[in-house]
């Protein structure tokens, strides 16, 4: 039994312990600052999302515990977000309100350092980035359970925007409400796709409660915050922001909900040795087109098609324009030979960008 003279020393040993946290956090400042010359001197973005990664990477493989690498990692994340900001302040849009999913993949992504600014379309999105009033943005591209977020992937392909990197942030959905007591529960609100995916849990816990739909799932996670009979089905990012209590974690039917998001600003990444290009093209008419001007060139460089999805080019009826996602960088020679090919069959080709392919969850 450890007495109160003991947990004094203890207290103590934790006090020194957060000294030399603090001087080694400092310290790490200092050298951010001195990067941030050279970045200066060399027209480099302060956020580097490959240098970023491997920072955790690194940090998940030499933790010996007992803290989680969950734990280790989100702390990271903040030092890097406070270092970052030493070097220059940087802003983030997003499609809010505030604890919304693309709050949290920012959140996530960027830190609590960051400047992180809530829209009310993704189009307001694209546009603060585009006239560079936000340094990046932050939208939802696809969906593992839901697929492509067409509306996005439309205004990027008409902006100037590029994209800087891509993030993986896991869907989890929870039940929030102002008291927690799942008894007390009268109305359910939250966004209409949130609530179909978690169609099984609800079904059998809360059959018989009213559904209220909302726009987001963080304007549902708002109502319940001020009515306490209704609960919303959320992120539990949202619960801090609204200050709500989990009436229960996870209930989504599928654990493998995932949303990619893509990170956009007004500049082009370099290689990195593991990177992936989206590009965007329309094709002429003509039998074997797509076959001839895209599978072909790129099977023959044997270069790894990831994704590929036409859409309607909404200028003239019944024309499409092809989104292609592939393994490599724009940059690379051999990469260019193939581009070049593919262009001289195309109406118009553009890269939207090549960016470090990111983990996923």
């Amino acid at each position: 039994m450890v007495s109160a003279e003991d947990l004094e020393i203890l207290r103590k040993k934790i006090d020194k312990v957060d000294d030399k946290i603090l001087e080694l956090l400092n310290e790490r400042g200092r050298f951010a600052l001195e990067i941030s010359r050279f970045k200066k001197e060399n027209s480099s973005s302060v956020y580097d999302p490959v240098r970023e990664s491997e920072i955790e990477r690194q940090i998940r493989k030499r933790n010996t515990g007992p803290l989680s690498d969950i734990s280790v990692s989100s702390v990271f994340r903040e030092i890097i977000s406070s270092c970052r900001a030493l070097q220059e302040p940087i802003k983030v849009s997003y499609l809010g309100p505030e604890g919304s999913y693309s709050h949290q993949a920012a959140f996530h992504e960027f830190g609590s350092s960051t400047e992180l600014v809530p829209f009310l379309s993704f189009e307001e999105v694209i546009e603060e980035v585009q006239r560079q009033r936000s340094t990046f943005g932050i939208v939802p591209v696809e969906n593992s359970m839901e697929g492509s977020v067409g509306g996005v992937l439309d205004m990027i392909s008409r902006s100037d925007v590029r994209i800087s990197s891509e993030y993986f942030e896991k869907i989890s959905h929870c039940l929030l409400s102002r008291t927690g007591d799942i008894n007390n529960i009268e109305i359910l609100a939250s966004h209409p796709q949130a609530l179909a995916q978690c169609k099984k849990w609800l079904s059998k816990h809360l059959r018989n409660v009213e559904l209220r739909e909302t726009a987001s799932t963080a304007q549902g996670a708002k109502l319940a915050s001020r009515h306490k009979k209704i609960a919303a089905v959320a992120g539990e990012f949202a619960s801090s922001i609204y200050k709500l209590k989990f009436v229960e974690k996870n209930i989504e039917d599928s654990v493998q909900n995932t949303t990619r998001f893509w990170v956009i600003g007004n500049v082009s990444c370099p290689a990195t040795g593991d990177d992936k290009t989206s590009i965007v093209f329309s094709l002429k008419d003509e039998p074997g087109a797509l076959q001839n001007s895209l599978f072909l060139p790129f099977a023959e460089a044997r270069i790894n098609l990831t994704k590929i999805e036409s859409r309607p080019s909404k200028e003239r009826p019944w024309e499409y324009i092809f989104f292609v996602d592939f393994l490599g960088h724009s940059d690379d020679k051999k990469i260019q030979k193939v581009l070049s090919r593919v262009k001289k069959r195309c109406i118009n080709l553009k890269v939207l960008g090549s960016y470090p392919r990111g983990a996923r969850n």
